[in-house]
């Protein structure tokens, strides 16, 4: 799932971004959260608790404008994109300093900002991007690596437990679970302690013999004659982490 914030002061303008948003997502059969936010101040709170994968922001906003805004986001978030929507052309400039993906003049041409949103999702959908797609009886769903904790295979079908004790679940999946997470585990921070479940390593917090403990209590499986190849990745990704 898409998760996307609009902070706009105007609420008309506020409203007309996110029906612009929802109407492209609902026509590609694209999951998605649209989140809408009048002032900065409550977007930024909110992205201390959660990142999204598309910002869309007014660049002329009271106390933060939208060129600090988006800078602020770039400090803990690199891989978002960013596109900015302004009445002021001569913002144009001074608002690449966030690295947005495009700016957009007011009034929006719906036309032009759906095929912007069309460029935005055709990067997140690369793999390569940090991203993951799966099919769901909702429709495509985009995941960031990062928000997966790990995935488990039952009965055909995949579940992802994501960030924020949120979960997805594939179509019934063709083929075996290991064609499913091949490229998945290309990224060396995922790794297979089981014929079942994948993990990523970040959110371990703990393991033993037979299992590990991930953040919010998530208990996976360790096969246990694996456990000595399961034990040494884990611990040669902890060791070059630390020399990051």
């Amino acid at each position: 799932m898409l998760d996307i914030a609009i902070c706009d002061d105007d609420p008309g303008q506020l409203e007309l971004l996110a029906s612009f948003t929802a109407e492209y997502m609902q026509k590609h059969h694209i999951g998605a959260s649209i989140q809408q936010f009048l002032h900065p101040d409550a977007l930024l709170r909110s992205c201390e608790m959660q990142r999204f994968h598309i910002y869309i922001l007014d660049i002329v906003m009271p106390m933060f404008n939208g060129i600090e805004v988006g800078k602020t986001i770039r400090e803990h978030d690199q891989s978002a994109f960013i596109l900015y929507t302004t009445s002021e052309p001569g913002f144009a400039l001074q608002s690449f300093e966030a690295k947005p993906f495009d700016y957009l003049l007011k009034p929006i041409d719906k036309q032009l900002f759906h095929e912007t949103l069309h460029l935005v999702v055709a990067k997140l959908t690369k793999t390569d991007d940090g991203t993951w797609v799966i099919k769901t009886h909702e429709g495509m769903r985009v995941l960031r690596l990062s928000e997966i904790l790990y995935c488990e295979y039952r009965d055909h079908t995949v579940t992802y437990t994501l960030m924020g004790a949120k979960t997805l679940t594939t179509k019934v999946i063709k083929g075996s679970f290991s064609n499913h997470i091949e490229c998945l585990l290309q990224d060396e921070r995922f790794l297979r302690p089981h014929v079942s479940f994948v993990v990523n390593m970040d959110y371990i917090e703990g393991f033993s013999k037979t299992k590990f403990t991930l953040r919010g209590g998530y208990m996976v499986p360790i096969t246990t004659k694996h456990y000595p190849v399961v034990r040494d990745t884990y611990m040669n990704y902890l060791a070059k982490q630390r020399h990051i």
